[in-house]
């Protein structure tokens, strides 16, 4: 079936030979392409020479390095963008006092200090604590040497099975660190995304109250 006049000049411009209209797709396409290799050889060289994490970086799939403190002490770690801060400080950096229990950010566990904020680790990105600061229940106190919150819950019986307790204490800790000397309502404040499953919450707030009361928390 032969084409029209109106549908030739569609495939390729008037007076053009079929030789010469195919010549030039081939130039077009091969510069095309090249330009299209040049580009991604560019792109591949400044992923490669950007630092892990910098503005504008892919992160992932695979694992990704990543620098913070810890406990005051700088960590370099790898880990998959997908792992949450509770998961890296658990399973990479052995840090187990940070309790893993609800893992949905409901119970106040897994609390720890983010750049002086009290927050749930298994609702941060472990790629979101990038160039943060950290403090985990390890790094509040020893046991030679305890902080006046771990004092005061002990002194107050402020536990029972203690799981919970980590998270009690770093939240305490965050609070009178921004609040010396809170009343009882913002220790309640405070502590109202935790929950304790042996119900001691009276005694868990009178601990904080003393610690307050010792002065440098």
């Amino acid at each position: 079936m032969k084409l029209s006049a109106s549908r030739r000049s569609k495939k390729r411009p008037a007076g053009v030979s079929r030789r010469a209209f195919l010549k030039g797709l081939g130039i077009g396409g091969g510069a095309v392409g090249t330009a299209l290799i040049g580009a991604g050889g560019a792109a591949a060289q400044a992923k490669k020479e950007a630092p892990a994490g910098a503005p504008g970086t892919r992160l992932g799939p695979g694992q990704v390095t990543i620098a913070f403190k810890v406990n005051g002490r700088p960590r370099t770690v790898k880990t998959e963008p997908r792992a949450t801060l509770l998961d890296l400080l658990r399973d990479r950096l052995d840090l187990t006092g940070t309790k893993k229990i609800c893992d949905r950010g409901e119970c106040g566990g897994c609390t720890v200090i983010l750049d002086g904020r009290p927050v749930y680790a298994c609702m941060i990105p472990a790629l979101d604590a990038r160039g943060g600061s950290i403090t985990t229940i390890e790094g509040i106190g020893t046991a030679s040497r305890l902080h006046p919150v771990q004092e005061s819950f002990i002194e107050k019986d402020a536990l029972q099975c203690g799981f919970c307790t980590p998270g009690f204490v770093v939240a305490a800790k965050a609070l009178l660190d921004r609040a010396p000397s809170p009343g009882a309502s913002e220790v309640r404040e405070a502590l109202a995304g935790h929950l304790c499953r042996c119900g001691t919450y009276t005694r868990i707030v009178e601990a904080v109250l003393a610690a307050a009361g010792k002065g440098q928390a």
